[in-house]
C-alpha cells in the first residue's frame, strides 16, 4: 500500500466534498492496515479528522441549502407538493442515509 504523506497534500480547505471523502477513506484504510510507524499514524489521523471535518463542513452547507431553498418554494410545509410532501420526504432521508454511510463499502 503506498505511503500518504500528509505534508504533500493539498490544503483541507481547497477539497471539494468527493475529494475530501476520497482522501478520508484513504486515510482509513492505511491506519486499519495498521504498517505505519506511530508518528506516521498520528499524522494521518490528524489529516483524517481534517477531512472528516471538510466533509461535515460540505454536508452542513448542502443541508442549509436545501432548507433554504425549501423554505422559499412559497408552499407550507406538508402541503401537496411542497416541501413537506412525502416524495421530498423520502428523498431527504435516503440522502441522509447515504451521507450517513458514506465510505461504509469502502471500509
Amino acid at each position: 500500500m503506498p505511503q500518504i504523506d500528509a505534508a504533500e497534500r493539498p490544503d483541507v480547505s481547497t477539497l471539494s466534498y468527493e475529494q475530501a471523502r476520497d482522501e478520508l477513506i484513504e486515510v482509513v484504510h492505511h491506519l486499519e492496515a495498521g504498517s505505519t510507524s506511530l508518528e506516521d499514524a498520528l499524522a494521518l489521523w490528524e489529516r483524517g479528522e481534517a477531512l472528516a471535518a471538510r466533509c461535515q463542513a460540505w454536508l452542513d452547507g448542502a443541508r442549509e441549502r436545501l432548507e433554504a431553498a425549501r423554505a422559499g418554494d412559497g408552499q407550507p410545509v406538508g402541503a401537496p407538493g411542497g416541501a413537506g410532501a412525502a416524495g421530498d420526504n423520502a428523498r431527504e432521508v435516503a440522502l441522509e442515509g447515504d451521507a450517513a454511510g458514506l465510505g461504509e463499502e469502502d471500509a
